[in-house]
């Protein structure tokens, strides 16, 4: 009976060991730590910047195991980049920044990003540097605010142990380096070719979650692009232009106010060269010029001169993918001439023309009746057809009438000298 009952323990167990593995390696599948990854791409404005906050918040209240930052920017607005930073310090988890994959840099904002995050990693083929401040004015910038951003720089860089004599000259000179040099002068933590190389600088792992910017956010954050911004000040202009050459047009002229205005809620957040923005404003000016006092072609020699000028220099060329499409400047310089010198053109001499047809001309102007007039008929004068009323009798079709008097949309007729009246 003893050993009965011992074999069947032994059978239970047997069985048991197995289900009791599989339970605890699928417990173990869904206690594995969860962490969080966000996107840092593109120009840092304002959209991008609530984007990566509510993130590294959301990752604090659901108690992920770390928060991880891929880093792929030219830079952008200086408040955005300040809000950023504050709360990749303030993040309750462990946060690591990550420039990849390959390709990928931090650039102006971005540097002061990945300087200021707790733990910096880059991946080979990458680069950081180039954070000189520049702003609507492009290099028309203050030395306080220079020194003003080189302090902040330096005072990131100190307060994770990195190299904070190469952040001023980031800052003061512009200077980039690579993902190599970087990790050798000690201005990061590690080279990291993955995210799972990235998270092991910060001793974890785990399931990388992505998240995503809301609608609003991701959809602004598409918006601020530079040949965007180029083609809405151009276009917004010309369409306002035409509002005034050509009054009661009301829906181009609501739609030019409304791309130009949002032009520049664009360019407010790009680093926008003050001269390509004056630059561009002429050029439009001359057209006007080249519309109202014609000047054997020299004022649309000078408007395409500064449209050209204006868009290769609207945006601070140290600021990496900044600039106005070559091909779409093309397209919007040799579009910008038709509609100003050829379109605008016809609109105004269409304007000055004396009016040819309308009803109070027709009266005295010889018909031609379509339909008999019995007495109410159709007749056809100066190529439109008119509702007529004969007071002389029925007029057969094809007779000659003429118009005597017009009542609304009815005319008034009486038969010539030729025309049989039965």
């Amino acid at each position: 009976m003893r050993r009965l009952c011992t074999g069947v323990v032994v059978a239970a167990l047997a069985v048991l060991t197995p289900v009791a593995a599989v339970a605890a390696s699928a417990d173990s599948v869904v206690q594995r730590p969860v962490v969080r990854q966000v996107n840092l791409t593109g120009v840092v404005d304002p959209p991008l910047a609530h984007y990566v906050e509510h993130a590294v918040t959301a990752a604090g209240r659901d108690h992920v195991e770390a928060v991880l930052v891929r880093i792929d920017t030219p830079g952008g607005l200086d408040s955005s980049m300040l809000s950023i930073i504050k709360s990749l310090l303030a993040s309750p988890v462990p946060v690591v920044c990550w420039v990849g994959p390959s390709g990928s840099r931090a650039a102006s904002a971005g540097a002061f990003i990945l300087m200021g995050c707790p733990k910096a990693t880059m991946a080979p083929g990458t680069n950081v540097g180039a954070a000189h401040p520049v702003g609507f004015s492009g290099e028309v910038l203050s030395e306080k605010i220079t020194n003003d951003a080189a302090g902040y720089m330096r005072s990131l860089a100190e307060r994770w142990h990195r190299n904070a004599d190469w952040g001023e000259r980031a800052v003061r000179q512009s200077v980039s380096i690579s993902a190599d040099e970087a990790l050798r002068i000690h201005v990061i933590d590690a080279i990291a070719p993955t995210k799972a190389d990235a998270l092991r600088a910060i001793d974890t792992g785990g399931r990388i979650e992505t998240a995503r910017p809301g609608v609003i956010d991701a959809a602004l954050h598409d918006l601020i692009d530079p040949n965007l911004a180029f083609v809405f000040l151009i276009v917004g202009l010309a369409l306002l232009v035409f509002e005034v050459f050509h009054p009661g047009a009301i829906l181009p002229g609501l739609f030019g106010a409304l791309l130009f205005i949002g032009s520049l809620v664009i360019l407010g957040m790009l680093p926008v060269n003050l001269a390509g923005f004056v630059l561009l404003l002429a050029s439009v000016a001359f057209f006007v010029v080249a519309l109202k006092v014609p000047g054997h072609g020299l004022p649309e020699a000078a408007a395409i001169t500064c449209l050209v000028l204006g868009g290769l220099f609207l945006f601070d060329p140290s600021v990496p993918n900044a600039r106005v499409s070559r091909i779409l400047l093309v397209l919007i310089t040799i579009k910008a001439t038709i509609w100003f010198t050829i379109v605008l053109r016809a609109a105004m001499r269409a304007r000055k023309q004396p009016v040819k047809t309308g009803a109070h001309l027709v009266i005295g102007t010889e018909a031609v009746v379509v339909t008999p007039l019995e007495p109410t008929g159709t007749v056809r004068v100066q190529g439109e057809e008119w509702t007529a009323h004969s007071a002389h009798g029925p007029i057969p079709a094809g007779a000659a009438v003429r118009v005597v008097h017009r009542d609304g949309l009815t005319l008034e007729v009486s038969p010539t000298v030729d025309t049989e009246v039965h």
